[in-house]
């Protein structure tokens, strides 16, 4: 299981200490941008996130939550790991924002709100390296969890075994001590978690928690 902590639920005045603090035991640090278009809020964009990474060799998550991810997808700095996920449902050509991603040298997600069926990513599964459940509606952390997300990630993760495909599975949204198992045995690779680390007292104990948890 890898662990993707989201900064959103992050201390923005300490931003890069609060990274810092779970950097070591994450696969990747997830950034939520959201343009307050294709999602009710505004977030970071480009300048917030490029100022860290170069402060930090952690590789990044950026999930790409506005409707133009073609137009700003080039304006972030990309390490070789780095992921950026955009939305099915935010444009009319995703094979064109796939290799605009490739071509930037970052690995390829393709996010899914959580009343989008798994089946209407299926074309394009060869095509990228992460397929991002959102099981909780895009916009805002601090959400629960829809438990018959569980049953899409069962399905997602039977479509890809069919395909042959490399392809990891991501879970974000209102993962936390309670249902992180039940996620892992429905087949996720790699978990997003915002309020259950850095809404938490001591981030890093609350990741190790998770993480634990995940492996019992």
């Amino acid at each position: 299981m890898k662990f993707a902590p989201s900064l959103l639920a992050a201390d923005f005045g300490r931003l890069l200490e609060t990274a810092q603090t779970v950097a070591d035991l994450s696969a990747y640090l997830h950034w939520d941008v959201m343009d307050g278009h294709f999602v009710p809020n505004l977030t970071v964009g480009p300048v917030v996130v490029n100022a860290l990474r170069e402060k930090l060799s952690t590789p990044f998550d950026l999930h790409l939550m506005i409707s133009e991810p073609h137009k700003y997808a080039p304006q972030f700095h990309i390490k070789p790991g780095d992921l950026i996920s955009f939305h099915m449902e935010a444009v009319r050509d995703p094979v064109s924002v796939i290799e605009t991603v490739r071509d930037l040298g970052a690995r390829v997600g393709l996010a899914l709100k959580p009343r989008t069926p798994v089946r209407e990513a299926e074309l394009l599964l060869s095509r990228i390296d992460v397929l991002l459940v959102m099981s909780v509606e895009p916009g805002f952390a601090g959400q629960s969890f829809i438990p018959e997300t569980l049953t899409k990630i069962r399905q997602a993760k039977e479509l890809i075994h069919q395909k042959r495909l490399r392809v990891e599975l991501e879970v974000d949204g209102g993962v936390n001590l309670q249902n992180i198992r039940e996620i892992t045995r429905a087949g996720a690779d790699i978990v997003v978690a915002a309020s259950a680390v850095f809404g938490q007292e001591h981030p890093r104990a609350a990741l190790e928690a998770l993480q634990q948890a995940a492996s019992a």
